[in-house]
């Protein structure tokens, strides 16, 4: 069995493995120093998004159990989702968003409405 310290690092593989689909590519690595412990998660790049979820509500609901893990063995404890270099397109701004998307209001009709076609 692992020692008592690990046990976040257990938590934090459990979890991960039964949510995403390949998982035998997740793979954590634990470091210490003062701030607390800090646990690197590493996933296939096609669950990504099974572990963020919506919002990020997934990452957030890991990190704060993981906390909880912690605190129970008086460990300051934190979570770090890995993503590769490039992973992301470039973040887009509002007004580019909206004109790929068609700009998000109606079209004006009202020419096409005039010739009574």
């Amino acid at each position: 069995m692992a020692d008592e310290s690990h046990k976040d690092q257990e938590f934090i593989d459990y979890v991960v493995k039964e949510l995403v689909d390949h998982s035998q590519d997740v793979k954590t690595e634990r470091t210490v120093d003062e701030m607390g412990v800090l646990i690197t998660l590493h996933v296939n790049p096609e669950d990504m998004g099974q572990v963020i979820g919506r919002s990020g509500q997934t990452a957030r609901s890991l990190r704060t159990l993981l906390r909880v893990v912690g605190a129970k063995n008086n460990a300051r404890v934190n979570l770090k989702i890995y993503e590769p270099e490039g992973s992301r397109g470039p973040r887009r701004s509002r007004e580019e968003r909206e004109a790929m998307s068609g700009g998000g209001e109606a079209p004006d009709t009202s020419i096409v409405d005039d010739l009574k076609i």
